[in-house]
């Protein structure tokens, strides 16, 4: 697990960031346990959550912790036929992270076909995002996350109450 975070922190290094890892006693390994963990709203943790597109392509959709991915609107999103959410093997494989731990950025697998950005996070000046393991986290302005992700903010959860 180390090397996973070591490689975020690579990642950070070599695009001249000064963003602070955050290794933590306790579990962030689910969007309410990292936002107890680090005093946040619960909307202001990213879910860095792993798509299969038509069984081939891979899609990262970076999801308000407070939201559920909507894998219909994933798809049309990105004119797939058929999305669907990666296994844990298949979240290792593609991304070099297990479940739990995916950083939105340092990736070891194949590039992504797309990155989106859950369009609710536009809300938040700063967000927490997983750094690698289910104990680490960091804080990142959600521009600096666009820039270094790539990402296009869509609609992509579904609806609240």
């Amino acid at each position: 697990m180390a090397k996973s975070i070591d490689r975020v922190r690579d990642f950070f290094r070599a695009k001249q960031l000064d963003i602070e890892i955050h290794e933590l006693p306790n579990s962030t390994r689910t969007a309410q346990l990292a936002a107890d963990a680090v005093g946040s709203q619960l909307g202001q943790i990213v879910k860095s959550l792993v798509f299969i597109l038509d069984e081939r392509d891979t899609v990262l959709a970076l999801v308000a912790g407070d939201r559920r991915a909507d894998p219909f609107k994933i798809a049309r999103a990105v004119r797939a036929s058929t999305v669907r959410i990666a296994n844990a093997n298949e979240v290792r494989e593609r991304t070099g992270f297990a479940i739990g731990g995916v950083a939105p950025v340092a990736h070891t697998g194949d590039a992504l076909y797309a990155t989106l950005l859950d369009d609710s996070l536009l809300r938040f000046e700063t967000v927490w995002a997983a750094a690698g393991t289910p104990h680490a986290v960091f804080p990142i302005a959600l521009q600096t996350l666009i820039e270094l992700t790539g990402a296009q903010s869509v609609e992509i959860t579904l609806k609240e109450d």
